[in-house]
């Protein structure tokens, strides 16, 4: 087949990108169009996203694009990361600047929800773990503080739909990102609507949820005539980045998951395939999760911290005025002292620390346990402590699923921390698969694929992924030095 090119617009929580997917029948190469940053925004003692600036450099990203691929593009699709929200008045003004998931609003709202409506009810309707960065906690926190603004809400958008509102005028909310909010049941697989007036929040804003590969409409003609670009179908990806990127893992099993992922970044997302949602009694007190995956599939999955540990750390190192980049921090931890400094990645304290390393002392201090005291033993310990809870989680999972897992797959810029992967075959004790790094673009570009014609199904999407990626493979060592770290781990998240 002659090559086609798909638009990715993909946005994380440090920066966004325009990438060109360009497919040829078999393989799918990705040209990064336009790249820029991205971050929390303060206002007024909260944090805000300026989704005004991401907007004009998706416009700059697809004139980008234009002048680079011209009409040889056949659609465009934005994925982002989940949980934040727009609300459009009547007249389709955005009411206020959205929120940041890190802001402080949402302190102590789960535990007031949890007063109102059962934690074990909240879950039965929504299948989702309890985090106050999620949607429903956002919602509330604001409909108790600014009612009025919640009243003259129109439409509810995620912040994927939010940009393809932008770019065709379609409101309505995608399958996989709808899933992040715990405003929906995976059971009717719709909004929980009978949930969300429990908390007095209004259902008449809540659209429509679509599938990915919906098409959504033709680009705007102001739009492509700013870009000078055809008028190109729009197509909801799976929206929510780890949702494309798990559509990308390059795996040739199919049916009931025997492998896991890791979509590994900011945060770590571990978890497994199903074709159902798990909403026993078990996955709650486990607090794992049930977001939407493609083709109907539910990940049962668990966030963890993730590289924002190391990433706020070097943040920390860098106002010490100590400049180190990350293959620079990954080598000094390679050569400090193993298992000296372990600590739990999600302890609530690393969620928005001032300072990660005075977080990571004070933790492993008020437990009688050493901490870290030089740049290496700081990232060692959160690569460490992220593999040892990767193990965790890994048991967790296959427990719930009845299922034994074989094979661990590491998709995203994470991938790329050859010692992190290392470690997490060693604690997993299981093989590792590293890659693609670009799973997210990936998995966007093939849905995007699909919806044209030029692939059929899953399995033709991760056959592309595997034809056209570098994989790594890592095979468990020194087993019996993480076994006894294991063990030590547990009793220390036990600790109080």
């Amino acid at each position: 087949m002659a090559e086609q090119c798909y638009l990715a617009v993909d946005l994380g929580a440090e920066s966004g990108r325009v990438v060109a997917g360009l497919f040829d029948g078999t393989r799918l190469k990705l040209e990064e169009i336009h790249r820029f940053s991205n971050g929390p925004v303060p206002v007024a003692d909260s944090l805000r996203w300026d989704v005004l600036r991401l907007w004009s450099e998706i416009l700059n990203g697809l004139s980008k694009a234009g002048q680079a691929q011209g009409r040889q593009s056949v659609s465009v699709g934005v994925d982002t990361w989940g949980v934040d929200y727009v609300l459009l008045s009547r007249t389709g003004e955005m009411l206020g600047q959205p929120y940041n998931y890190r802001d402080p609003r949402t302190a102590g709202v789960m535990d007031r929800c949890f007063s109102r409506v059962p934690r074990s009810e909240i879950f039965a309707a929504t299948g989702l773990q309890f985090m106050p960065i999620n949607t429903l906690y956002q919602l509330i926190a604001m409909q108790q503080a600014n009612p009025q603004l919640m009243a003259q809400a129109e439409r509810f958008l995620m912040m994927p739909d939010v940009f393809h509102w932008l770019l065709c005028g379609s409101q309505v909310v995608e399958f996989t990102n709808a899933t992040t909010s715990q405003c929906f049941d995976p059971t009717s697989r719709d909004w929980a609507r009978d949930l969300l007036r429990k908390f007095e929040i209004p259902t008449n804003m809540f659209p429509e949820i679509v599938a990915p590969g919906t098409h959504l409409g033709k680009l705007r003609a102001d739009v492509a005539e700013r870009c000078r670009v055809p008028r190109l179908a729009v197509v909801a990806p799976a929206t929510h980045d780890t949702g494309s990127a798990v559509a990308a893992i390059p795996t040739e099993k199919t049916g009931t998951a025997n492998w896991a992922y890791i979509s590994s970044g900011t945060w770590s997302l571990m978890g497994l395939e199903l074709p159902q949602p798990v909403l026993s009694k078990r996955a709650l007190e486990r607090n794992v999760t049930n977001e939407g995956g493609i083709d109907g599939t539910f990940r049962l999955l668990k966030n963890i911290m993730g590289l924002w540990l190391v990433q706020e750390c070097r943040r920390s190192f860098e106002r010490q005025g100590k400049s180190l980049n990350y293959s620079e921090l990954t080598r000094l931890a390679a050569a400090a002292q193993p298992f000296s400094a372990l600590f739990d990645p999600d302890a609530p304290e690393f969620l928005a620390p001032a300072d990660m390393p005075s977080e990571i002392t004070k933790w492993c201090t008020a437990r009688g346990r050493p901490a870290p005291t030089t740049e290496g033993e700081f990232v060692r310990g959160a690569l460490e402590s992220l593999a040892l809870k990767y193990r965790m989680v890994l048991g967790w999972l296959e427990e719930l699923s009845g299922t034994p897992v074989d094979v661990v797959h590491i998709v995203g810029g994470g991938s790329q921390n050859e010692l992190l992967n290392q470690f997490t075959a060693n604690a997993c004790g299981r093989l590792v698969v590293a890659g693609p790094v670009e799973a997210t673009a990936l998995g966007n570009v093939l849905v995007q694929a699909r919806t044209s014609g030029a692939i059929s199904t899953l399995a033709e999407m991760r056959s592309v992924v595997r034809e056209s990626s570098a994989l790594r493979h890592y095979e468990p060592e020194d087993q019996t030095a993480w076994h006894e770290a294991q063990s030590r781990f547990r009793d220390l998240l036990a600790m109080p």
